[in-house]
């Protein structure tokens, strides 16, 4: 099996010395993107668990800058070092406890002792201490000698209730966390070992500090709090950390002196800054320290000048801000966002040079309005899935290359935190081709007044990339919502249910332009219009060859001619209304899963049921809480995404129900494979169809069986084999080549110098002729006159009498 959709933002990345490489934390492995190109060029495999630190070894010398180690750390209490360049695992670390934070101090000052060895090497990782059952947990900062792979008994330097992230100065010198309204600082010694003793203070504040930041060169410290306050003390540490104390030998505690400063805290002067409206996230100073980078839920990014408070800012990021990190080059710079999205950042001029996107996570504003649309759509023939996103956007993802094809924003709209939302995405449909989309929009209604229901027709291009908006229907249904969105397999025709009791069949229409009578114009019409009893359309599905359509009438399933929008045929009578219809590939059959508005309620009847079309009855049954159903393309196999629930209460069958995939034949009852999956809820599941220079399975095979789970993590799996076996794929990453060159530090300031050939021009000059005197061979600009040993013939020939050819 593949997996992807992993999260590139839940931990800080980390540049390479030479900042050709970005290294990544991508769940339980590390990716290794190119900078130059974006693309993924290689992964660290080997941790059981996220990675929640990678910490690149930083060069020495300028010979050193091109090696490329470095240390991660993991949930699952290993800690391990690679040569990412290979890439290798050299030595694995087990300290048994989960990490959720590290540094390491001594790389960024390793000294060599008198007998020539470099001492052993220290992290200070944040751990959890897992109590009893019923107990939370606990976590500590504890020390880790790297080098003799051991932990250090009896040094904890601080015990919290929550992880928290373990911040560095740049020198190595100091390290500080954040805890509630406080910091924590440590001062670090030069000669670290495993009896020191340490220097701490804590510096106060009145609300909740969120993030801090070490000034490179000076004594400051900058935090950030919830109500999007900046803090910078300044003089920090002068007592505690300093060799020589004061005159008194206690802190000056006279507010005149110290202003801002909170009573018992050691520093000079505390400056507040406040533009955020909202929790700041991010604090990072710039490598001169002349500069503070600040951001937010605003998604901006603002640059303070520490001396005076001025101002500078990258608006419209589109997202939160997570992490800002300077690379080795000071003109390379990437800020981390909320939407999975790393942005590289040309410095100092902050414009943005690429980007590289994960799948996008799930938004939460789909947890809290009813109908927001966040089941991801599936296009089987190309391995893409549509994705809904924040912000109105719909972004294409390839399952096969684990990377964003393209993204479509379907009503416009900024980026701003605290917003109300106003309009909803409640559903997004493909063609079974992938050159049309079809999205729904509602307006909410402000005061009950206003709402608007809004249909939207796409022309897709190619791969993706070229998203056009067709035909823009307003009020399809009237008031009512629609229910579903399907496309006819075979033919530019689509139809949309409405819980008002009818659906419509929409059809594409070609039409020349006026101006050029060579340029076809299209777009979408309403062609029928149907309905049962005036009973809810809940669903829609039709045949694979689009001679048949279904449409679920509550309860009932109607069969209808789509072309002559003529009534066929009346089958079922479920015990709850019917919520998703699927014809089997090309047989006969068709399946239908129905299930209550209030699926935890314990008198409710899910069921599965495949009914035959020749004898319009059902099959065989099952009682079965159905979330997906996806059909083969080629074979009679059909597989659903399901939910087991125990017998007991309903809230006790929530809690032990266990999650599956099951793959049935529908002329068998048996499931054919069992997969045990999590997270189901707001997951989806369809066969895709396999490239075959991408995927090659243990047996020749055309499809697989894609699986996303409602954090937008995806598996696929091998549908043809009786028992679970890896799929052999070959993923095409489009590795970059890090040779290629790109315009970094002197170049991408003030261009690339010209190239210059080292090879000696051999073209011989031409010669001036001997029939001139002196005069004529010396005379015009210098650039004209002939070589040196040429000038001298020509010269002394000049001086000297010809002898004519004929001897008296």
């Amino acid at each position: 099996m593949l997996t992807g959709g992993k999260s590139f933002v839940s931990s800080p990345p980390a540049f390479s010395n030479d900042a050709k490489r970005l290294l990544v934390c991508t769940g339980n492995t590390v990716s290794v993107f190119s900078t130059s190109t974006g693309l993924q060029t290689c992964e660290l495999e080997g941790h059981e668990a996220q990675v929640t630190s990678v910490i690149v070894v930083p060069a020495t010398n300028p010979a050193s800058k091109f090696l490329c180690y470095c240390w991660t750390a993991s949930l699952d209490g290993k800690i391990m070092y690679w040569d990412f360049a290979a890439p290798e695992l050299m030595k694995t670390i087990d300290i048994r406890f989960p990490i959720h934070s590290m540094v390491i101090p001594s790389l960024l000052h390793q000294r060599i002792d008198s007998t020539g060895k470099l001492p052993d090497l220290y992290a200070y990782i944040c751990t959890e201490d897992a109590k009893q059952e019923g107990k939370p947990s606990s976590f500590g900062i504890q020390k880790c000698n790297l080098t003799k792979s051991r932990l250090v008994g009896g040094v904890t330097l601080a015990e919290t209730q929550k992880p928290g992230h373990v911040t560095i100065s740049p020198s190595g010198r100091y390290i500080g966390t954040c805890e509630k309204r406080k910091l924590r600082i440590w001062e670090i010694p030069a000669k670290d070992s495993e009896h020191v003793s340490y220097k701490k203070i804590r510096l106060h504040h009145t609300r909740s500090i969120t993030t801090m930041a070490f000034h490179p060169n000076e004594r400051v410290v900058a935090a950030g709090d919830v109500t999007g306050r900046i803090l910078l003390w300044r003089g920090v540490g002068r007592e505690a950390f300093s060799n020589t104390k004061s005159s008194n030998g206690r802190l000056n505690k006279d507010g005149e002196d110290r202003p801002g400063v909170r009573d018992g805290d050691d520093a000079d002067s505390c400056t507040t800054w406040h533009w955020h409206s909202s929790q700041v996230n991010v604090l990072f100073f710039s490598s001169d320290g002349a500069y503070l980078y600040s951001g937010g839920r605003e998604g901006v990014l603002v640059v303070w000048q520490l001396d005076t408070g001025k101002k500078k800012f990258l608006p419209r990021i589109g997202s939160p801000l997570l992490y800002f990190i300077n690379s080795p080059d000071p003109t390379l710079s990437s800020i981390s966002c909320a939407d999975n999205q790393i942005q590289l950042l040309r410095m100092p001029s902050m414009e943005i040079l690429r980007s590289i996107s994960g799948i996008k996570l799930p938004s939460s504003h789909m947890d809290m309005y009813e109908g927001f649309g966040s089941v991801v759509v599936f296009n089987p023939t190309a391995g893409l899935i549509a994705v809904p996103a924040e912000n109105y956007r719909v972004q294409f993802y390839s399952l096969f290359d684990d990377r964003e094809i393209s993204q479509v924003q379907i009503c416009e709209r900024n980026h701003q935190p605290g917003d109300e939302i106003t309009v909803k995405v409640n559903l997004v449909a493909l063609s079974r081709d992938g050159s049309t989309m079809c999205t729904v929009e509602t307006r909410l209604p402000e005061e009950g007044i206003g709402g608007l229901v809004t249909l939207k027709f796409w022309a897709c291009g190619s791969q993706k990339k070229q998203i056009s908006l067709s035909t823009v229907i307003y009020e399809p249904h009237r008031d009512a919502e629609i229910s579903c969105i399907a496309f006819r397999p075979t033919g530019n025709m689509a139809v949309s249910s409405s819980y008002g009791g009818d659906f419509k069949v929409w059809v594409r229409r070609h039409e020349l332009t006026p101006k050029d009578e060579t340029v076809q114009r299209s777009g979408w019409t309403c062609h029928a219009v149907g309905s049962y009893k005036k009973k809810p359309m809940s669903t829609a599905a039709f045949s694979s060859d689009g001679s048949v359509l279904a449409v679920a009438a509550d309860k009932v399933i109607t069969l209808w001619d789509p072309d002559r929008n003529t009534l066929l045929a009346v089958i079922g009578d479920s015990l709850e209304p019917i919520t998703n219809l699927t014809f089997v590939g090309k047989s006969e059959y068709l399946v239908s899963a129905s299930a209550s508005a209030s699926r935890g309620s314990k008198d409710s009847n899910p069921q599965l049921t495949v009914w035959s079309m020749s004898k319009l009855s059902a099959t065989w049954s099952y009682r079965l809480d159905t979330k997906a159903i996806t059909c083969s393309m080629g074979d009679s196999t059909f597989a659903v995404l399901a939910c087991c629930k125990p017998k007991g209460s309903a809230e006790e069958s929530l809690q032990c129900a266990e999650e599956m995939i099951l793959l049935f034949n529908v002329e068998k009852a048996a499931p054919l494979s069992v997969w045990f999956v999590s997270k189901a809820q707001g997951g989806g599941l369809s066969f895709v169809s396999s490239d075959e220079d991408k995927v090659s399975a243990t047996k020749a095979a055309d499809e697989v069986l894609a699986y996303i789970n409602g954090a937008r993590e995806y598996v696929l799996l091998n549908p043809h084999c009786e028992q679970e076996t890896k799929l052999n794929i070959s993923r095409q990453r489009g590795f970059a080549n890090l040779d290629e060159t790109d315009t970094h530090g002197y170049a991408s300031v003030y261009g690339a110098l010209p190239e210059f050939s080292l090879k000696t021009d051999q073209t011989p000059f031409p010669s001036m002729s001997s029939g001139k005197t002196w005069k004529d061979i010396f005379s015009g600009p210098p650039h004209t006159l002939g070589p040196l040993r040429n000038l001298c013939s020509d010269f002394l020939e000049s001086l000297l009498e010809r002898r004519s050819g004929v001897v008296e």
